[in-house]
């Protein structure tokens, strides 16, 4: 058979099936695939297998090479990503249609057959996360009509919307939190029941099996239909697939929760790292590779710090807009530069904390972005100052920042950035504080 009439053959196959090399490359989806995945069959040809699946590259590998060394069919499991955040469970086939040679690569057929589906609950964040931006997007269009007021004005109003916009986030990612943490909670403590019972079936079968070997014809066939065997491991690998999924969106609710802080409007003592950790969770999706750029580097050098007396909430917000603008340097410089100065110089954002002596703590947080001219780190904290692009800043993060470290927490918040050469803030905070004459 030649390679033509190899890939017209796979392309007319009834069920969902891809042709791939040994090394996972695509050659060929039919539509039954491309319907599966909800996408076109010519966006999946050029990809690579692993980058559809959960299990690991090395784990697709072994599969695929371990099929085109043998001249039988060789069953596996694999676990497809769909859209709207599902899983499905696939039974494969593997069959070399065309053995390794000197002169072409191996080429494997796979048959897919979909066997359960494991329901993300990413869904209902999407659909809350889209809710923030619209009325995060509209709290910006009503701070944009603040801006055309006198100057005697402004400085007394960015203060009264940021505060009044900071509020109504809160209260989003503390709802986001709370309508997600209820059903996940619910799901997460019974996948532990729900794997308990199923194990006590499937050891009832197997007792079953050793004390009555022959059965009747019907129970036979019926076994074989459903693939008993394949059916009892596999069941056991998807509830533990489950509980990894649940703990994960555990974890991203705990983060939106404590950069939320919705509930502590006082000064209490908390961990610093937690907030900035929280902070940066959040942040995960500007921080990860994109097309034009590779991902940016977080390091962290975290000293030994005490619990610190402070207001949580707006501290959070503090890190946010300090890492924010850090990012958007970053991807501003990326733009400016070619591929070879991006892998020689990628973006790195670095955090360090240290306990200055037994009242203070220090924070800095460093970009090796192109740097603030001179002329305008003097005015960073201004209000409605801003070096960004019309549209993209309001000029009221930093003057914000500022006064929440200064005037909240009787800190103290410096720049210190030469173009060229990265940006670093610093930020001092007292470990305990008498705030009694400081208003809110």
């Amino acid at each position: 058979m030649t390679p033509d009439q190899f890939l017209e053959f796979a392309r007319v196959l009834p069920e969902p099936s891809l042709m791939v090399t040994a090394l996972g490359e695509i050659l060929v989806a039919n539509r039954p695939t491309a319907k599966f995945l909800d996408c076109s069959s010519k966006d999946l040809v050029g990809k690579s297998l692993a980058d559809l699946v959960t299990e690991s590259p090395d784990t697709v590998l072994s599969y695929l090479q371990s099929c085109a060394r043998s001249r039988q069919l060789v069953p596996g499991s694999l676990t497809f990503r769909q859209s709207a955040g599902e899983l499905t469970v696939c039974r494969t086939e593997g069959a070399v249609l065309q053995p390794a040679s000197s002169e072409s690569p191996a080429i494997t057929l796979l048959r897919l057959k979909p066997r359960s589906k494991v329901q993300s609950n990413f869904g209902l964040l999407n659909q809350k996360i889209d809710e923030l931006a619209k009325e995060i997007q509209h709290r910006k269009q009503a701070q944009q009509s603040l801006l055309r007021s006198n100057k005697e004005l402004r400085a007394s109003q960015s203060r009264l919307v940021q505060s009044e916009k900071m509020s109504a986030l809160g209260s989003l990612v503390a709802g986001v939190a709370h309508e997600i943490n209820n059903p996940i909670n619910f799901i997460h403590g019974n996948i532990s029941y729900l794997s308990e019972y199923v194990l006590d079936l499937v050891n009832f079968v197997k007792l079953y099996q050793h004390y009555y070997p022959e059965s009747i014809p019907e129970i036979d066939t019926k076994a074989e239909e459903i693939d008993l065997n394949f059916l009892q491991e596999d069941l056991l690998k998807i509830l533990t697939s489950m509980k990894l999924g649940t703990d994960r969106i555990r974890q991203i609710v705990l983060s939106l929760r404590n950069f939320a802080r919705i509930d502590e409007v006082d000064s209490k003592e908390v961990d610093i790292h937690e907030g900035i950790d929280s902070t940066l969770l959040i942040l995960q999706h500007r921080l990860k590779a994109h097309h034009h750029r590779a991902a940016i580097e977080v390091v962290r050098e975290y000293g030994q710090l005490p619990w610190v007396q402070c207001y949580p909430g707006p501290l959070n917000q503090v890190w946010m807009n300090i890492l924010a603008n850090a990012v958007d340097a970053l991807e501003d410089a990326h733009t400016k530069q070619i591929s070879q100065d991006l892998e020689a110089h990628p973006g790195k954002i670095t955090i360090s904390t240290s306990k200055l002596d037994s009242l203070w703590v220090q924070i800095e947080i460093s970009d090796n972005g192109p740097g603030i001219p001179d002329s305008a780190r003097e005015r960073i904290f201004d209000p409605f100052f801003t070096t960004k692009s019309v549209g993209k800043g309001t000029g009221m993060g930093m003057s914000i920042s500022h006064q929440v470290i200064t005037e909240k927490h009787g800190g103290r918040l410096y720049c210190d950035s030469r173009p060229d050469a990265g940006a670093t803030f610093i930020i001092q905070i007292p470990i305990t504080q008498q705030l009694a004459g400081i208003e809110d």
